[in-house]
């Protein structure tokens, strides 16, 4: 069995490039992509490549692939850029057109700066070198000179944080250890535009930390252009200013984080429908059952789409209350929080999961929890009785309404925050098979104040911690 070959297409087989002016209309735009296309050429079998050579004016041994097609993108100075889609969306092969590793096969990017790309860090490493060997040589592959990288040594070995492992070679590292390695050395060139495609997805957590708190820096304090390629949908909403989804080599969406994200989680949702309905026709045609499919529809607030779901039930309503049941848009922390959900089903429907989730003013998740986390503790409890009736149990029919308040004291920090709402249906008790129903975005808000001389604390949530003091010390 022959596997396809992968190929840029030729300059013979490329499209027309459209010239562009000589500087792009808006000085403060540092990236700047018009009609932008890359085509491949697959080859069923290495051979095909020698006869495309030889015969190609005869007959064509390839098919061509678009990675992308009619890409258009203005970046100014200092943004933070987001890319998402699926796997083979394309979003490494633009990362790689803007840091000039590949040429496009149509259109043109014009670029104003330097660019450092982290693409696959440590691939310029020589394992045989120690990790020290090994700075002198990529801050040299990057442009520069001994003297350059001594002055960066010490931030470079201590941002980096390997210990005496710096002083082995570089083949016994493990690949976050390399990955440790190269972006200290990289964040120390004073980049101008960083393009990063999930390069930072390999190091641990408190590494992944720094690294964040780096590109902050870089981008707020020094002014860096950033290009970030993610599938944490957390990250591009709280490190970019600025989102793009692509699709099969198509923007789909360009706009606030949120805002795509939440596309971005429509389109896995639409596609996730048209997988399980393809399993269904093949059981149906299995077992000669005919199975009709049912279109979703999605609502919106403010003429924007908040939503996403196949609708068997829907988010009618979420209200934010008080303690006596009045609605509320203003809290302090450590009063009684209840949000409660309305909603409906359109057909017959067990095993369902009303959920929230609180997000804060800058998209950062803070708590997600539903009825199924709490049938859970159910299910583990040694004592089932004394514990709320489990819901995940509860059979609906068609039309009927349920109302679920999610109730706590507010333990928040002061701010202002959003709350999402989603009904599913939960074909396993530990959230292994989930069907979204309705998931509804913007919700509700509401706004949670601390006083300072009564109960007062930093961060994003009060811990209810207590200092306790010890005489005899």
């Amino acid at each position: 069995m022959s596997s396809d070959t992968l190929t840029p297409a030729r300059p013979e087989v490329q499209a027309e490039v459209r010239a562009a002016p000589a500087e792009p209309v808006d000085a403060d735009i540092v990236v700047d992509i018009r009609d932008l296309a890359k085509c491949y050429r697959v080859f069923p079998r290495p051979s095909d490549r020698v006869r495309q050579a030889l015969l190609g004016w005869r007959k064509r041994y390839h098919r061509e692939f678009w990675a992308l097609r009619g890409v258009n993108l203005q970046v100014r100075r200092g943004e933070a850029i987001g890319i998402i889609g699926r796997n083979g969306s394309g979003k490494s092969t633009l990362m790689q057109l803007i840091a000039g590793v590949l040429t496009p096969t149509q259109g043109e990017i014009r670029v104003r700066g330097r660019v450092d790309a982290l693409l696959e860090l440590g691939s310029a490493f020589n394992p045989e070198f120690t990790g020290r060997e090994n700075i002198y040589l990529y801050g040299s592959i990057l442009g520069l000179r001994r003297r350059e990288v001594d002055e960066r040594f010490d931030d470079i070995a201590g941002f980096a944080d390997i210990g005496d492992f710096l002083d082995q070679p570089v083949k016994t590292y493990s690949s976050g250890m390399k990955v440790r390695l190269a972006f200290s050395v990289q964040v120390q060139l004073d980049p101008e535009i960083l393009v990063i495609d999930e390069a930072l997805s390999v190091g641990d957590n408190l590494f992944q930390k720094r690294c964040h708190q780096r590109l902050k820096q870089l981008r707020e304090d020094d002014g860096v252009t950033l290009l970030f390629v993610s599938h944490q949908q957390e990250v591009i909403r709280t490190i970019t200013t600025r989102a793009v989804l692509l699709h099969e080599g198509l923007v789909r969406a360009v706009g606030p984080p949120g805002d795509v994200v939440l596309e971005y989680r429509r389109l896995l949702h639409e596609e996730e429908k048209r997988w399980s309905r393809g399993q269904a026709r093949t059981l149906a045609s299995q077992s000669s059952i005919a199975r009709t499919a049912k279109k979703a529809t999605t609502g919106g607030q403010g003429g924007r789409d908040l939503s996403f779901g196949d609708e068997d039930a829907i988010i009618e309503s979420v209200e934010v209350l008080d303690d006596v049941g009045d609605p509320c848009s203003l809290l302090r922390s450590g009063d009684p929080l209840r949000i409660r959900v309305r909603g409906r089903v359109r057909r017959d429907l067990t095993h369902l999961n009303v959920a929230i989730r609180i997000r804060n003013k800058e998209g950062v998740k803070i708590y997600s929890w539903g009825t199924l986390n709490q049938d859970i503790e159910t299910w583990a409890s040694e004592e089932p009785a004394l514990r709320p009736p489990v819901f995940w149990d509860r059979e609906f029919s068609a039309g009927e309404a349920f109302c679920v308040d999610f109730c706590c004291d507010c333990r928040l920090g002061a701010g202002f925050y959003e709350v999402q709402a989603m009904v599913a249906e939960e074909r396993d008790r530990y959230y292994e098979d989930e069907r979204m129903l309705h998931w509804l975005d913007e919700a509700a808000f509401f706004t949670v104040r601390v006083v300072r001389d009564e109960h007062f604390f930093g961060g994003v949530c009060d811990l209810g911690m207590e200092a306790r003091f010890d005489d005899d010390v």
